[in-house]
């Protein structure tokens, strides 16, 4: 990349002829990353509202490739990693987020529950466990003064206040748990998102009429309601209230891309009602990375 070939485009980005002007935004869009500092400093140096406006928007669309580049290859690759993902949604609106900060932050909630951890605890003693740092020791909390807020649905943000929307908790809670090995996993459920307990050592004598999931999980949790736990009763009777066919997968673990199209369809739906029109372009754009989404 030619420095000074780059300080001169910068220079062209507010003619005021729009062919030129769309021509120099899309070569500079072509050099990515290498060319946002040179923007930064064209920014910090001109007193021209044009020309830093087309600069903050440059720089955005190139952080917005970046965002969507990381999240196809995490799809593509499997999608083995939900906190990997939650990380590059983090980053649609945190740019320049510190990983290691948030990795570092939920290490320390894992590192708190384990202390504590002992050998031969029964599920429901585990998950009291978690709830008692979780809740009580950290203070996580279900936001319901400002549900729609679409920080709600930033890790970064509900690591920060402690308050989040229903799949934030349970994201957050879910990979603290696997990292202790404790089998708790995101459940899909329509208007809601809950967890599941998956029994670690199923029974090997089961039906073949009977479903396997609905043998292996023993319990549910809400991590929205300080981990309340339930049974499968009440999933019944909450699908009945919403006029909905008790179907399969809204018992069972869900996948991580669909945890992921959730946080995705949430946060459409938050800037949504904030009339954020270009946000929620981009976030379907996000979204249309998973073909399957359901």
């Amino acid at each position: 990349m030619n420095e000074k070939e780059v300080e001169s485009l910068i220079k062209l980005l507010d003619d005021p002829d729009t062919e030129i002007s769309r021509h120099v935004e899309d070569k500079l869009l072509s050099y990515g990353n290498e060319v946002i500092g040179y923007l930064e400093n064209a920014w910090s140096q001109s007193l021209d509202t044009l020309l830093q406006e087309r600069i903050e928007n440059l720089v955005h669309k190139i952080q917005f490739q970046n965002v969507k580049r990381e999240l196809e290859l995490w799809h593509i690759g499997g999608s083995f990693d939900l906190l990997q993902g939650m990380l590059i949604i983090n980053k649609y609106q945190y740019p320049d987020l510190d990983e290691q900060k948030i990795i570092n932050q939920i290490e320390d909630i894992k590192r708190d529950i384990w202390m504590q951890m002992i050998y031969e605890m029964s599920s429901v003693e585990k998950v009291k466990l978690i709830n008692h740092i979780f809740y009580g020791a950290y203070g996580f909390s279900g936001n319901t003064t400002n549900h729609q807020d679409p920080q709600n649905s930033y890790l970064s943000q509900v690591l920060e206040s402690k308050k989040g929307n229903q799949i934030l908790l349970a994201v957050i809670y879910s990979i603290i748990a696997q990292k202790l090995d404790i089998p708790i996993y995101g459940v899909n459920l329509p208007q809601h998102f809950i967890l599941a307990y998956v029994d670690e050592n199923p029974s090997e004598d089961l039906g073949a009429s009977q479903n396997t999931f609905e043998n292996s999980i023993l319990f549910y949790i809400n991590a929205f309601n300080k981990g309340f736990i339930f049974g499968r009763k009440d999933v019944d009777a909450f699908l009945k209230q919403l006029n909905l066919k008790p179907l399969n997968h809204f018992y069972e673990p869900c996948s991580h891309t669909e945890i992921i199209q959730r946080v995705l369809r949430n946060l459409i739906s938050a800037y949504e009602k904030l009339s954020a029109v270009e946000k929620v372009a981009e976030l379907e754009e996000l979204l249309s990375i998973f073909p399957e989404a359901r």
